[in-house]
């Protein structure tokens, strides 16, 4: 089988990314209010939500250690069957009990689905190519997310504009469509990802299964080592935490001003769409970001206005006024992620990326958990405003904690670079050395940049 050309691997990446986030643009207008159709209160809403937090803290780096070790491809595959089984729940969850179940199955999926195809990108770019500039593809990762949640989200809006068809509502029509849209992705995940892995069956997953926990012992020990790193991951503490407000409250906002929660989805639908098209614009304006402002200036400069979009969503009264700040939030989301996510790339080399970006997720879901709860008690106790203030907040007090990547790219006239997680800790701001050959070959998917990465997610 030929290998896949640096071109061919940014090309599948994009379509199976696109593939994944296709249906979330579907539910994300309508699972809030939902939700709340079906009888939840917003901090039973939170507490729902926490369920997932919690099995994505007890699963992400297992399961990214098995990803490490067994392969992405196999993760994948299990992660999308899951998703599937939860968005059929979902469609006839009509309980506090079936929604946690709905939200528990969606922390495994989450803990699965993170890092894998990602991963398996940067890998195998760099197998093609190893002098390839990755941080393009992420950010075209970014702008194909946001044009599929676009996507999704108008065809959501349009569903529940034409209201209920027979017995289903006109809310839990999109997560319909979503469930069928998640079966073409499995789909193509299964025909798209190439991996080649040395070894197969039984013995292969035992063997996996036991060199996991040494993969994340060395991914830990890579965090522990590197300042930078362990700042880059403290992040996303606050932006998991701060994000509810404009994934969860948004559309409760919007319902307040307008007085309709069914006008609300209608409205969010097409709302969502444009504000996920301006978040495509901002991925796709990230090279002018890094060129200008530095990879690490520019993402502390973002948390900040994100945090001040999220204070005027809460604050404007009117209707116009929420969805002007939702969609320019949108915008500085989908600029930060791919330079965040760049940035905590370049701290990472040898057979463990998958379990790195993993911790990088890790802590921004039991965040987002803790943000549900306690930004859902606020909004019930003191209103939506308020809780979305808090939020706001949280978001922009993240900012400093790029200072350390901006020390290091400052002293070595770059962008920091890979550490590995065997080393000795390095000097502060000089970059440490790769892990040693010996240690990269041991796992079941090599996928340092001189050797052949594996294809798959």
């Amino acid at each position: 089988m030929r290998p896949l050309t640096a071109h061919q691997v940014r090309f599948r990446f994009l379509v199976l990314h696109g593939l994944r986030w296709l249906p979330v643009g579907l539910t994300i207008p309508v699972i809030i209010l939902l939700m709340q159709e079906r009888g939840l209160t917003l901090t039973q809403i939170g507490l729902a939500a926490a369920a997932q937090g919690i099995i994505v803290l007890a699963l992400e780096l297992p399961t990214a250690g098995l990803a490490d070790a067994l392969g992405r491809r196999p993760v994948l595959v299990v992660a999308s069957v899951v998703n599937l089984a939860s968005g059929l729940l979902l469609v006839v969850a009509d309980t506090f009990a079936l929604l946690i179940a709905v939200w528990a199955m969606q922390g495994v999926f989450r803990a699965l689905d993170s890092g894998p195809l990602e991963s398996w990108y940067v890998d195998s770019t760099l197998a093609a190519d190893p002098d390839a500039a990755y941080e393009k593809g992420l950010g075209q990762g970014g702008t194909v997310l946001g044009v599929a949640i676009a996507a999704g989200a108008l065809l959501s809006g349009g569903l529940v504009a034409l209201g209920p068809v027979g017995p289903v509502s006109a809310l839990t029509a999109p997560v319909l469509v979503a469930v069928a849209l998640q079966v073409v992705a499995l789909v193509a995940l299964l025909a798209l990802l190439r991996e080649s892995r040395p070894a197969a069956g039984g013995g292969a997953l035992r063997a996996s299964v036991a060199r996991a926990p040494r993969m994340i012992g060395e991914a830990v020990g890579l965090l522990r080592r590197s300042r930078v790193l362990l700042a880059l991951v403290a992040v996303e503490l606050f932006w998991g935490f701060g994000m509810i407000t404009f994934e969860s409250l948004l559309p409760v906002r919007l319902a307040e001003v307008l007085g309709d929660a069914d006008r609300a989805a209608a409205i969010l639908g097409p709302g969502s769409t444009v504000a996920w098209l301006a978040s495509a614009g901002g991925a796709a304006l990230t090279p002018l970001l890094t060129r200008r402002l530095g990879a690490a200036p520019g993402a502390a400069l973002l948390r900040i206005v994100q945090g001040a979009t999220v204070a005027a969503m809460g604050l404007l009264a009117g209707p116009v006024g929420v969805l002007v700040a939702y969609v320019v939030c949108y915008a500085v989301h989908g600029a930060s992620n791919p330079l965040h996510m760049g940035l905590v790339h370049r701290q990472v080399d040898g057979p463990y990326r998958t379990s790195v970006v993993s911790l990088n997720s890790m802590v921004a879901m039991p965040a987002a958990a803790l943000g549900g709860v306690v930004l859902g008690l606020v909004a019930d106790r003191a209103g939506v405003s308020a809780a979305m203030l808090t939020g706001a907040v949280v978001l922009a007090v993240a900012a400093p904690l790029y200072l350390p990547a901006w020390r290091v790219a400052r002293r070595s006239g770059g962008e920091p670079r890979a550490a590995g997680p065997l080393d000795g800790a390095p000097a502060e701001g000089a970059p440490a050395t790769a892990a040693p050959a010996d240690a990269r070959s041991a796992t079941a998917v090599p996928v340092p940049r001189d050797a052949a990465a594996a294809g798959g997610p």
